[in-house]
């Protein structure tokens, strides 16, 4: 059984739905911790009440950017973590880190990449006028929001809806989709091959 880290910075919305996806066997995996780089997160909160162990330190704690990574680094492989779920984990992760777990971290973005990257995707697209948004799971990689794509699922832009109502149904959509993506990855039913995953039956 694969063993699971969560990062995440905020509210944890997306930490939380798959904490609850492992509690309830629905991602087969054991979680190892909760860690956000800011110390009064919501998302600590959550991991109290679900009785996830927590950790957190901040990069301003450290010397250098590449110091802290290089703690969070050594903190994940002390908990022997083979697959980091990144849930609202707001810095962008380093070389050193990748490296450390090469096609082993994945992310959520509320677009269909490679369509509107960055913290602003929702309004983006909405703004847009775009006819069809959605949800991207991809491994990590250097550059921001890209990385081979594990699972996209489209989410219609509805005629008349307001940019709220339709951010509520891509968070359903990233709810339905994350632990999917991770099953999937704890299963080892992803390979990487350039930048396509294969997903074996």
């Amino acid at each position: 059984m694969k063993t699971i880290a969560i990062l995440a910075s905020g509210n944890g919305t997306n930490a939380e739905n798959i904490a609850r996806a492992i509690q309830k066997k629905k991602v087969k995996a054991s979680l190892a911790l909760i860690f956000s780089n800011k110390r009064d997160a919501k998302v600590l909160d959550r991991a109290k009440k679900l009785n996830v162990p927590y950790v957190s330190f901040e990069v301003k704690d450290f010397e250098s950017r590449e110091a802290y990574e290089s703690q969070l680094i050594k903190l994940l492989q002390a908990e022997k973590v083979d697959v980091i779920v990144l849930a609202g984990y707001m810095l962008l992760v380093g070389d050193a880190f990748i490296q450390a777990f090469k096609n082993r971290i994945l992310n959520i973005h509320p677009s269909l990449l490679p369509a509107f990257k960055g913290t602003h995707a929702i309004q983006e697209a909405y703004d847009y006028g775009v006819r069809v948004s959605g949800v991207t799971v991809h491994f990590v990689e250097p550059a921001l929001d890209s990385g081979p794509i594990i699972l996209q699922k489209e989410v219609p832009l509805r005629d008349g809806e307001s940019v709220q109502d339709f951010e509520s149904r891509i968070h359903k959509v990233e709810y339905e989709l994350y632990p999917k993506a991770l099953q999937l990855v704890v299963s080892d039913k992803c390979s990487v091959r350039g930048r396509k995953v294969i997903i074996k039956k």
